[in-house]
């Protein structure tokens, strides 16, 4: 794959797991309506718990099926390919059955741990997801590895479409006909089970338009004599590339679930159960949600050089080594800031027009602003693995977990939520340090130079001017009902935000005409534009 279509495939992903995640944000507002925060809290648990035993159940297994097929695809050991493959979906439906298990039997004892009341119901509404999610992610990572990105993009697509539309659709009903809200949380759980299905059936056709693809090109059996992998040697490979890939990815589903197991008796001893459980199900069902839009395509676009990181490091390429790095952390960090700084100044009016109200405000603010570090971190791991500095990255999300629970119990008694946000932020800004650390030992990267400046003030006065539109625009602009009105100002401060910080950028010469060669070609045009702009002549 040249870089060119590595970098168009990789922003497929990143246009396609955006939508996604929007569509994932859109379903919480009639969600929150009709569960209300307590309901959300329970719900949130549910999904943080399966999240977690899905990153298990999958084991990191799509990475390393990835590499290994388009290795064996290189070579034209096509019919090797295949085999691997084979076994990995054999894998992925074995783990799958068992995790579904473990999550019906555990559901119970849980709820115990947790303190949310029904999350039993909840969890096991959602557990048969587990069947299928390992294969589909089977199924991607082998696509994947074929350098075809469009199927995977679009499943991810059909599976928030479907989850959406039944998670919405079954707790409205369960409501309707008088269930309550246990079984109307239930419902909205088990919408991911109804995505699933989409998901996997999109990836089953296109595995058959690939498999009559494979057949006209001849692609079958091995152009290499080999001696044919057995399935104890292929796991062996498997598992060697995905243990440690999966202890990093568990990093975040893990905090999550942190956060779901113990806020609400943290909180308990200066809050009611009832405003505990409502602080919970902020923080899992608005906060976490919006917080997690910024990392997407910063992360999405960083990744698109991990694999050259990887070629150039194993052909001692020091120079393209460094110069990936520094572009897949300047990437990150600046396609990242200015989503954090648009959703923290337009967090009032998302928060109304999604949810209703303007509760947790606050909340949203906090976490999506500790997005940020966690950028950091996840685009600095990424590029350790491609320099194949795996021991130390997993001793950096074990000492970050550490740091998170600590400060959750040092902090939470004083500042409440805030407390569990503040330790959040710390975890991620640990981890993302010591990352940084190790990687100067073996790579000699830049991100920004001696320009950290000029961000940092690029990042205050962007968003004191959101800030300050945004209270102009709920005072002044509010022509429409009360949460239509709130849905205008928030793209009138997101849009301005977004203006703002371009501008800024070319007056702060944070970016020159030579940074715009480190980055992927559509970003270049982007900059190019900038480059035009009054005030970045002599750049």
């Amino acid at each position: 794959m040249s870089k060119d279509s590595l970098v168009k495939g990789t922003i497929i992903l990143a246009l396609a797991a955006l939508i996604a995640r929007v569509l994932g944000a859109v379903q919480r507002i009639p969600l929150v309506h009709l569960l209300d925060d307590s309901g959300m809290a329970t719900f949130s648990n549910a999904f943080n718990i399966y999240m977690m035993l899905l990153v298990l159940a999958t084991a990191g297994i799509p990475s390393a099926l990835s590499k290994l097929v388009s290795e064996r695809n290189a070579l034209g050991q096509y019919g090797e390919a295949q085999r691997i493959y084979q076994a990995a979906v054999k894998f992925a439906l074995a783990a799958g059955a068992v995790m579904t298990v473990l999550m019906l039997l555990a559901a119970p004892y849980y709820e115990k741990i947790s303190g949310v009341p029904n999350a039993s119901l909840a969890i096991r509404a959602i557990a048969p997801a587990l069947l299928l999610f390992p294969l589909i992610a089977i199924m991607r990572g082998y696509f994947q590895g074929r350098q075809r990105m469009a199927p995977n993009g679009l499943s991810q697509i059909i599976e928030q479409i479907v989850r959406l539309v039944a998670a919405i659709g079954l707790a409205y009903l369960l409501l309707a006909i008088g269930w309550g809200q246990a079984w109307a949380v239930a419902g909205a759980s088990f919408g991911g089970v109804a995505g699933s299905i989409g998901a996997v059936l999109v990836m089953l056709y296109y595995a058959v338009l690939l498999k009559r693809e494979d057949r006209r090109n001849g692609q079958v059996g091995n152009k290499t004599v080999t001696a044919p992998m057995s399935h104890r040697d292929i796991y062996a490979r498997l598992f060697k590339l995905s243990v440690p890939i999966v202890l990093f990815s568990m990093a975040v589903p893990l905090i999550n679930a942190i956060d779901t197991t113990i806020t609400v008796g943290l909180l308990q001893p200066d809050l009611s159960h009832e405003a505990a459980v409502n602080a919970l199900g902020i923080l899992g069902g608005r906060a976490q949600s919006l917080a997690g839009i910024p990392i997407i395509l910063a992360i999405a676009l960083s990744q698109s050089a991990v694999p050259v990181i990887s070629s150039a490091f194993a052909k001692k390429d020091h120079a393209l080594v460094n110069s990936q790095a520094s572009k897949a952390l300047y990437i990150s960090v600046l396609s990242g800031l200015p989503l954090v700084l648009a959703i923290c100044a337009a967090a009032r009016p998302i928060n109304i027009f999604m949810f209703g109200n303007a509760d947790g405000t606050g909340i949203i603010v906090l976490l999506t602003a500790s997005a940020m570090f966690q950028i950091v971190m996840q685009t600095s791991g990424a590029v350790l693995m491609g320099i194949g500095q795996m021991r130390p990255l997993i001793v950096h999300v074990c000492i970050g977990l550490v740091v998170k629970l600590a400060c959750s119990y040092l902090l939470a008694p004083t500042f409440g939520i805030y407390g569990i946000i503040a330790s959040t932020a710390l975890c991620f800004i640990v981890m993302a340090q010591l990352n940084l650390v190790i990687l100067r030992r073996h790579v000699d990267y830049t991100i920004l130079g001696k320009k950290w400046f000029g961000l940092a003030v690029t990042a205050v006065l962007v968003y004191a001017a959101g800030f300050g539109l945004e209270w102009l625009t709920h005072r002044y602009v509010q022509p429409f009902g009360y949460r239509w009105s709130h849905m205008l100002d928030a793209i009138i401060v997101g849009g301005a935000v977004m203006a703002v910080y371009v501008a800024l950028l070319a007056l702060t010469k944070v970016v020159t005409a030579e940074d715009a060669a480190r980055l992927p070609a559509p970003v270049q045009k982007i900059m190019r534009r900038l480059k035009r702009k009054p005030g970045t002549a002599g750049n």
